[in-house]
């Protein structure tokens, strides 16, 4: 079976690596590098927005009194972390991995750039895309819609540890309702909390769809790019 989603942008939170109180959980890791290699041999070109919420959360420190725009920072940076963790496990299990970020790490990781991402995509390499927007106020969702964006991407794709898009948060309202398809401006209507509203705007104009799928159900990936019904379908 084909893909039909070839190059995407797959955006996985802080929290799915980790799992209890183990914030880097090492059969998380494990588990996302073998859904990752399964996708890479169908031929998917994979970019990765990972994000932060393991390694910090701006609320923790809230109580300091610490800015809104230094615990920005310091979320990126935990972005960075987690990126450097899963591009060294990706090269260990000899799939090549390469990081780039928003904002430039001096000698650690170099400073994203467009064209750059797209010729690592190209050669087979997983891009892990670092430091969100690079700059505060933005969620690594909008970073996700951002870099889809930039590199022509064919889809998003948001995993996430439920099923896809309720009317309500499944876990508090028995009688949320599971949706299997909508439009962003539905969403956006709705008011339903699946991307923010800045990367729904910047998917809606970039016609590019989203899909919320459970990563921790194996195959899920794979079944997504190719275009199985699997999570929630967001058209433009």
């Amino acid at each position: 079976m084909g893909l039909q989603y070839r190059r995407v942008i797959l955006k996985v939170s802080g929290e799915m690596l980790g799992e209890g109180d183990d914030s880097f959980a090492p059969a998380r890791f494990r588990y996302l590098i073998q859904e990752i290699q399964a996708a890479l041999q169908l031929g998917a070109r994979l970019g990765i927005v990972v994000g932060g919420g393991n390694v910090f959360r701006g609320r923790n420190v809230q109580h300091l009194g610490i800015h809104r725009v230094t615990g920005d920072a310091m979320g990126m940076l935990g972005t960075v972390i987690n990126a450097l963790a899963l591009a060294d496990l990706l090269e260990q299990a000899g799939v090549p991995a390469s990081v780039l970020a928003a904002r430039e790490v001096e000698a650690l990781v170099p400073r994203y750039h467009p064209e750059k991402a797209r010729e690592a995509l190209e050669a087979g390499r997983v891009v892990l895309l670092a430091g969100g927007t690079g700059n505060p106020f933005f969620t690594t969702d909008t970073a996700a819609a951002l870099r889809a964006a930039e590199l022509q991407a064919d889809a998003v794709l948001k995993a996430t540890k439920v099923r896809g898009v309720f009317t309500g948060d499944p876990e508090t309202d028995p009688s949320a309702r599971f949706l299997p398809e909508l439009t962003f401006q539905e969403m956006i209507e709705r008011r339903l909390r699946v991307v923010d509203l800045t990367a729904a705007t910047l998917l809606l104009e970039a016609r590019i769809p989203l899909v919320v799928f459970a990563l921790l159900e194996p195959g899920t990936l794979v079944r997504v790019l190719q275009g199985e019904r699997v999570g929630t379908l967001v058209k433009p």
